[in-house]
Formats: C-alpha cells, sequence, structure tokens
C-alpha cells in the first residue's frame, strides 16, 4: 500500500471510530467505494433485488418458525424428524455437541438476526423467552470458544439492539439491561476456564461446576486451538466495556498476548493447537481454515472497535506472513509453522471462505476477489462447499452443514465493489439452500454433496450469519430500520457498536507487539486504503481478475499452487512426483539417491515426494472401496425429496455402473430373510425390506431374488442407529462366489429404514429409487398438488426459481486427521451372520474408477479434464410455496404434515464419511 494509501485518510483515531465492518466501509475512506461496480455484469434491478430480499425473509420465517414449532426451548432442531435436539438425549456427536448447553442455543444465537430482518415484534417477544426461559446454572460441559461467540455474542448482540430499539421510542420501552445481565453472569462462568500459567483458556467447562472438580468431568485437557484461545476478545472486550468490569478484557487481552508470543519467530505464523500449559505447539501446521481462522479475524476487528494500535500491528505482520507463505492465489494451503515453504497439506477446508471477507476489511481486494471466485466455482459443481476440497477440486470432507463464510465473503466483496456479480453469486445461494437443503420443518444439512443427501442437523449459526448475510447483500440502506455503519460483526454475526471504543477505557494498552519483532512500518496502514488503490480506473478490474479462473475446477490448473524454484523456471527439469515414480528407471533412483543431500531444493523435494508416496498409498488402498448409495422417495407425498444415505454391497448389481432401480418396497416375510420367503408374490417384481441378523447378506439376498424381488433393502436390527453418528456401512459377501447375485443391495441403519417402514404404514404404497446419487425430484407427479400460497413472503418464495442441476463426481474421501472440524467417521465392510457380525475398519470410500492424478504443486499442469467431469448445468421450474406457521401434528405422524409442507421444495437427506 502506498503512503497515500495507508496515511492520506485523515487522522487515525477519529477515522477508525468511523469505520464499518458490516458495510465494509472500514476497506475504504469514501463512502462512494461502495458504489463503484465493474461492467460485465448487468446491475439487478430494485425489484429483483427486492424479490430476492422478500425470498431471503421467507427462508428464515421457515427455519425459525419451525425451530420455535417443534425444538424450542432446546438448543437446535432436527429438521428431519422435527423435534429439538437436547443434550444428552440424542446420541452423541462428539465434539458437535459442545455446542450445547440446555439455553436455547438458537434463539440466543437468533436475536440480532431478527432485527436486521425487521422483524422487531418477533426480537421483543424473543428476548422475553431468554429473560424467562434460559438457565445457565446447567451442569453440562460447553466449549468455551462456542459458547463464547454464540451465547455471549448473541446476548451481547441482542443487548446492543435492544437499547437501540429503546431508543428509537417505539419498541423494548420496558427493556432495563436484562440481556447484559444475563450475559454477565455468564461472562464469569466463563472465567474460569483462564485459570492456566499462560492465560489461555481451557477448551471446555462445565456452567454448573467449573473446572477440575470431580462434578465438573472436564478440566484435564492439555491442548486447545488456536482460535479457541484467540476468540475472545471482541465479545469480553464489549462486555468489560457495557459492564464496567474490565475482568473480562483483561483475561482475553493476556490469552492473545501469549499467542502472540508463543507464534514461530522466523515466519510470524502460529500452529492449529498449543500446549495451554507450556505454550508448546502440538501442531506445528498454518493455515486460515479450522482451528486458526478466527484468532486472525478478531486482531483486525479488536483494532476497529477498540482502537488499539497494537492488534493492527500483529495482524499485519501475521497477514504479511500469510500472504508470502500460505497464499498460493487462487489457493490459501496449510504449511509448516517451521518450514513455512513446505505445503502441510494438499487440501483445504471450507472455513477459509471467510478470508476473502477479511481481506476486503484489510483492503486487499485482488486476492479476496481470486480466492472468492474459486471457492465460487467449486460451489457452482457441488452446489455447496464441501467442508474440505482438494487442490485440484475434488471432495475431501464431503459434508456441509450449512455453512455460511462464503455468504459473509460475498456480502463484503459486494459492498466493498457494488459489482452485481455478487448478487448474482447470492441468487444461486438461495436457489441452492431452497432446491437442496430445505425440508418440510427447516433446513437440513447436506451429509455429503456428492449425492445430495441430508444429515438431521440445523446448526445455529445458519439462522445467526447465513440469513443475515443474505438479507443485507440484497437490502438497501431504507429496508434496514437502522444504521448497520454503527456496528462491527464478530465471527457469529452478532452486532457490536463502534461507540464502544470510547466507552470504560480504563485497560492499559501496553504495546507489547514491538517487544518481539522488529516491525516495518511501511507495513502498516493505519488509517483506511485509497480508493484509487482499491480500484484501479478500470470498470472490467474485478471481472478481469474473475476471467481466468470461470474453468479452474473443471479444466484448469490452480494458478496459485505452482510453486516454481527460479531454477525450474530458467529451464531445470521439475522434481520427480511420486505418481510418476518407476523403480526400473535409472534416472529416477538417482534423482532419489540426491534427495537430502545436494541442496535445500533437493531436501525438501525429498520430503514433498515422501509425503506424496504416503499419500498415494493411501490412496490406492481406498480404490478397494465403494462409495455411499442412495435411497430416494419418490412416491406421493414425497416426489424425491427424501434421500436415505444406503450403505453399499461387494455384491450384485453395482449401481454405479448401471441404471438406477426404482420400484415399490414390500416387506419379506420371514423378516430377516434368512429362509425361503413364504410371501413370493408380495414381494415379486419389487424392492425387498429384511433386517439384518441371524445369517450373512448374501443369503439374504439370494431368498429374495428367487422369489422375483428386483432388489434389496436391509434394515439394521439395532434400535436407534443411525448414519448421524454411526459410520457408513458396506456388506461383505459370505466368502464364496457371488456371481449369481444380479440384484442391487444396499443397507439402511434404523433411523433411515424407520423412515420407510413409517412411510408404509402412512400410505401403504411407497416406490423407491436405489441409485448411486440422487435424481432430480418428479415434476409431473409434483405438480398435481402444489399447495396454495398464504402471505406475501410465501408468494415470493414461489417464483419460479431457475437453477442448476449439475452432475457431482463420487470421488474419494480421505481418511480424516485430527481438526477441529467434525468428526468423519470411516466406512466399514462387515458380515453380518449369528448376531455378531464381523466388522472391519477401513478408509472412507472413493470412486475405484476415478483418475487420481492430483494437480502438480511445481509447476506440472495435469489434465485435470481426465478427474473431472464437466458441469452440467439442467434448467428447471420450482414452484416453492409453503407455510411453516401451521400446526404440525405430533411426531409418530409427521410424515402426514409432510403431505402439507413438502410439495415444493427438495429434500436430501445424505450421509457422512
Amino acid at each position: 500500500m502506498s503512503e497515500a494509501g495507508g496515511r492520506g485518510c485523515g487522522s487515525p483515531v477519529p477515522q477508525r471510530a468511523r469505520w464499518s465492518l458490516v458495510a465494509a466501509t472500514a476497506a475504504f475512506c469514501l463512502v462512494s467505494a461502495t458504489s463503484v461496480w465493474t461492467a460485465g455484469a448487468e446491475p439487478m434491478s430494485r425489484e429483483e433485488k427486492q424479490k430476492l430480499g422478500n425470498q431471503v425473509l421467507e427462508m428464515f420465517d421457515h427455519a425459525y418458525g419451525n425451530y420455535m414449532e417443534h425444538a424450542y426451548p432446546a438448543d437446535e432442531l432436527m429438521p428431519l424428524t422435527c423435534r429439538g435436539r437436547v443434550r444428552g438425549q440424542e446420541p452423541s456427536r462428539g465434539d458437535v455437541d459442545d455446542a450445547l448447553g440446555k439455553f436455547s442455543l438458537t434463539l440466543i444465537d437468533s436475536l440480532d438476526t431478527l432485527v436486521v430482518l425487521n422483524k422487531t415484534k418477533e426480537f421483543e417477544d424473543a428476548v422475553r423467552k431468554v429473560l424467562r426461559d434460559v438457565n445457565l446454572d446447567n451442569d453440562v460441559v460447553v466449549s468455551v470458544f462456542e459458547t463464547n461467540i454464540r451465547v455471549l455474542g448473541g446476548l451481547l448482540g441482542g443487548h446492543s439492539l435492544a437499547i437501540m430499539l429503546k431508543e428509537k421510542g417505539e419498541y423494548m420501552q420496558w427493556y432495563n439491561d436484562e440481556l447484559l445481565q444475563v450475559a454477565k453472569q455468564l461472562g464469569y462462568k466463563l472465567l474460569p476456564a483462564f485459570n492456566t500459567t499462560s492465560g489461555l483458556p481451557y477448551p471446555r467447562i462445565n456452567l454448573k461446576f467449573g473446572i477440575r472438580k470431580p462434578e465438573a468431568r472436564t478440566g484435564t485437557e492439555t491442548d486447545t486451538c488456536t482460535a479457541c484461545a484467540g476468540t475472545l476478545i471482541l465479545e469480553f472486550a464489549a462486555l468489560s466495556r457495557f459492564t464496567g468490569a474490565t475482568i473480562f478484557e483483561e483475561y482475553a487481552r493476556k490469552a492473545l498476548d501469549f499467542l502472540w508470543e508463543k507464534r514461530q519467530r522466523s515466519s510470524n505464523l502460529v500452529g492449529v493447537t498449543i500446549n495451554i500449559h507450556t505454550g508448546d505447539w502440538v501442531r506445528k501446521d498454518s493455515g486460515v481454515g479450522a482451528g486458526i481462522d478466527s484468532y486472525y479475524e478478531y486482531l483486525l476487528k479488536a483494532y476497529v472497535l477498540l482502537g488499539d494500535d497494537s492488534f493492527l500491528e500483529r495482524f499485519n505482520t501475521h497477514y504479511d506472513a500469510i500472504m508470502r507463505y500460505i497464499s498460493q492465489p487462487p489457493l490459501l494451503l496449510d504449511v509448516h509453522i517451521h518450514k513455512p515453504m513446505l505445503n502441510a497439506r494438499t487440501w483445504m477446508d471450507a472455513l477459509l471462505a471467510f478470508f476473502p471477507g477479511l481481506q476486503v476489511l484489510k483492503g486487499d481486494i485482488r486476492p479476496a476477489i481470486e480466492t472468492h471466485e474459486m471457492l465460487y466455482q467449486v460451489i457452482k459443481k457441488h452446489n455447496f462447499l464441501p467442508e474440505a476440497f482438494t487442490t485440484d477440486f475434488r471432495v475431501h470432507w464431503a459434508q456441509h452443514p450449512l455453512r455460511p463464510e462464503f455468504a459473509e465473503s460475498t456480502y463484503f466483496l459486494y459492498k466493498a465493489t457494488g459489482d452485481p456479480y455478487y448478487l448474482e453469486v447470492g441468487k444461486t445461494l438461495i436457489e441452492n439452500l431452497n432446491k437442496y437443503a430445505r425440508v418440510p420443518c427447516g433446513f437440513a444439512a447436506m451429509k455429503d454433496v456428492r449425492t445430495g443427501s441430508h444429515e438431521d442437523r440445523m446448526d445455529s449459526f445458519f439462522l445467526a450469519e447465513m440469513f443475515k448475510y443474505l438479507y443485507l447483500l440484497f437490502a438497501d440502506k431504507e429496508d434496514i430500520i437502522f444504521d448497520i455503519e454503527d456496528y462491527i460483526f464478530t465471527t457469529e454475526a452478532h452486532l457490536l457498536p463502534l461507540w464502544l471504543s470510547t466507552t470504560n477505557q480504563s485497560i492499559s494498552k501496553k504495546n507489547t507487539t514491538s517487544e518481539y519483532t522488529e516491525l516495518d512500518d511501511s507495513n502498516f496502514d493505519w488509517t483506511c486504503p485509497n480508493t484509487q488503490i482499491l480500484f484501479p480506473n478500470d470498470p472490467l478490474y474485478a471481472q478481469s481478475i474473475r476471467e481466468p479462473l470461470k474453468n479452474v475446477v473443471d479444466k484448469s490448473c490452480p494458478r496459485g499452487i505452482i510453486r516454481v524454484e527460479e531454477s525450474f523456471r530458467s529451464g531445470a527439469k521439475p522434481p520427480l512426483r511420486a505418481r510418476d515414480f518407476m523403480a526400473t528407471n535409472p534416472e529416477h533412483l538417482e534423482i532419489l539417491k540426491k534427495m537430502g543431500a545436494a541442496s535445500s531444493i533437493d531436501a525438501e523435494d525429498g520430503l514433498r515426494f515422501m509425503q506424496e508416496m504416503i499419500e498415494l498409498s493411501s490412496q490406492q488402498q481406498k480404490e478397494q472401496q465403494l462409495p455411499p448409495r442412495a435411497v430416494q422417495i419418490v412416491s406421493h407425498p414425497f416426489f424425491g425429496r427424501v434421500v436415505l444415505t444406503a450403505g453399499p454391497a461387494q455384491f450384485g448389481l453395482d449401481l454405479s455402473k448401471h441404471k438406477e432401480t426404482r420400484g415399490f418396497v414390500a416387506s419379506s416375510k420371514p423378516y430377516n430373510g434368512c429362509s425361503e420367503l413364504t410371501n413370493p408374490e408380495a414381494v415379486m417384481g419389487k424392492i425387498a425390506l429384511i433386517q439384518r441378523g441371524q445369517c450373512m447378506f448374501a443369503e439374504k439376498a439370494r431368498n429374495i431374488q428367487n422369489a422375483g424381488a428386483i432388489g434389496g433393502i436391509v434394515i439394521d436390527d439395532n434400535e436407534g442407529s443411525s448414519s448421524d453418528t454411526a459410520p457408513l456401512f458396506q456388506m461383505a459377501g459370505d466368502g464364496k462366489d457371488t456371481d449369481d447375485i444380479k440384484i442391487p443391495m444396499l443397507f439402511l441403519f434404523s433411523k433411515e429404514g424407520s423412515i420407510i417402514l413409517d412411510a408404509i404404514r402412512e400410505y401403504e404404497e411407497v416406490e423407491v429409487l436405489l441409485s448411486d446419487k440422487a435424481k432430480d425430484r418428479d415434476p409431473e407427479m409434483e405438480n398435481e398438488e402444489q399447495p396454495s400460497s398464504e402471505n406475501d413472503s410465501q408468494n415470493q418464495s414461489g417464483e419460479q426459481i431457475s437453477s442448476s442441476s449439475q452432475e457431482v463426481d463420487l470421488v474419494d474421501q480421505e481418511s480424516s486427521e485430527e481438526n477441529s472440524l467434525n468428526s468423519h467417521p470411516e466406512l466399514l465392510s462387515l458380515a453380518d451372520v449369528d448376531n455378531a457380525a464381523s466388522i472391519s475398519p477401513s478408509e472412507q470410500t472413493s470412486n475405484p474408477t476415478e483418475n487420481h492424478e492430483t494437480t502438480n504443486l511445481n509447476g506440472e499442469c495435469t489434465d485435470l479434464d481426465n478427474q473431472l467431469q464437466e458441469q452440467s448445468e439442467t434448467e428447471e421450474d420450482s414452484n416453492p410455496n409453503v407455510s411453516w406457521g401451521k400446526k404440525v401434528q405430533p411426531i409418530d405422524s409427521i410424515l402426514a404434515d409432510w403431505n402439507e409442507d413438502i410439495e415444493a421444495f427438495e429434500m436430501m437427506e445424505k450421509d457422512e464419511l
């Protein structure tokens, strides 16, 4: 950044007081910058923007209304079974459940969203419910990080907007800081977590008993993630500034100071996890995604909110290191903190999608546009951003829990550029959510973006962030009832007022940064960047950056992952890749001998070669595994919206190579299918339902095949088992020749199987589709019964939506590593015999026919056309009119309600690998 860009906008303190992350004006001095847009994208009419904004409102009503109808006061809604998720009453999902504290999480997380969406009456009702019903004195162990950003942040955001509404004189006139008192109570409950010598908090705490007491069941942990310890300053400082109790800000600052001190000095990077007692790095890889992401975010935002120069200095030091080592445009790849020129992995996780938005705040627009466009191309291929994907854009972890980070960056880029292209991106997000994630009782997370199935999960952050960013993307200033530029977004999109920077400033602002490093003052922007730097006088600026990336997913090598040494550019041979190695090639053997001996470049090549060999070996093992399959209910009233994740069989018809099997289902007699069927006339020409147990899977298949069945579905006999919490199964043969089995066989867990059984009891005739991935719904049958809309917002959602139906590769999903995302169970192979099935763990699934060549990290551009199929887009119409306000019957008859509620939206249910 030039001198004019860094210092020419005004004096530091007054300028910072006017910054607003919400409208992205923190990235520039001139408000007119938000009106700059690039030619090449046609402006969106105000009418269409209003239409899309109204559609977002209706979608929020659908999600929030179903939570309040079916789940409240539980923490979260389970949208597939239309009930609340209560800690301890559902099978444990591991660390994911640490966000649940029996404190009505979704309600608190949604408070300020209600105000942003101009639902002030609902907000007032929600605040009364929080004050009346929420109890923080629960004997439950929760994540300090999640409780801070979701609950404490939600309470403070609600308080911020409650006092704003009270000042306006129409709503909340009775309010007297009650939410702030609840927030203060919660803050004191979190403080015992900081009782460590380092000042870094324990990762978990018992809300009732604190830390290290026998009844607390926590306090023995030694490690925490960097983001977990470094994402506290906004909420804790705001709590101190609101209440005058300085202890909260002091504790959060001490944790940040310790993390800064422990950074790797030569690279200025931090690792993913750290020992809270010794300060030693436990995981020494570094990136901008899971485990670190919001640490960087809070350094910059703490400067914006609190006006402390040391936070900006630290952020800029880290940012310089990120752009030097991690940023390989358009990719952001993890590296080793001690050897930052060496990539730590060949995949990226979905949480890094926030980073382009942070770069907008920083004022570094070009790399923000590049990374955002790359992510958008991945979304266009898979409909959603997979939890992790490789450098050649294959699925690594297939889940998508409806994360909002990409929508966040889309909003900030639009506010920074005014480019209507980003409105079209937002429109695509809305269409995909409605087409693939919307279910009768809310929106369900995707279990696998490749097959389109769902998980019984709707996280609170979906309401806290996704609808907020999407609504603001399409809203004009007059559509919002307050000046959103007076607030800053937390990492959970909660709103904190900027005037806190001048309130209760009793914290010592000792600048500790310069004690640890010599800083290049030219790297630091003390006010905001000059808009002429952000937006060169070229109306095609943003488009020119995006254009080379349009085909990066399907056809091209990612430009940024090519790290070519100068010697390679001058004509030297590129390094040997593991996939090209041949033990019979003398030249290859000679190269191996040189690795690690001749030079530092050879040593780095050797490390990379060994890492690739390990990955290649793992990849070859996984080729022996089969990908998950789909059971799609296509009859009335489902019409293809319910997709159940099914385990494959190692025998029978291979659904990935043959056309799907479609037919009505019928239960076999005997139900276990272990002997000749006594009701062959019932299963003749149908898909037989059989229960697991008492004999081999292959024997069951032969018996139903002999009875004339065209396929079989084995339902687990372990009551309550679910793909939500259990690894996927693949059914093994009986050790004999199974070539005689010609019909397809799939496996369903008890929960998924009960959906089909309940449908049979309710509707008698149930038709399903057995396939390798979900197919488009049946529009002809669906059009026979279209519900009428009941209000304006529903009419809005009923507009025809043109959306893309894209082919999704069934690609390999590598075994999970320790990370701060969700756990990723492995695929199991089992032979079911005599109630003691033989279970053998295996790697996660891959497509055995897939070309496993990966992108060359050193300059070789492999032919991705052989790896990724072309994106296929087809237009189809839908008419999603729905009303969440209708009363729903008890759980045992929930399928009957789907008949009224589901008619217009695609539901998919899918499994996590």
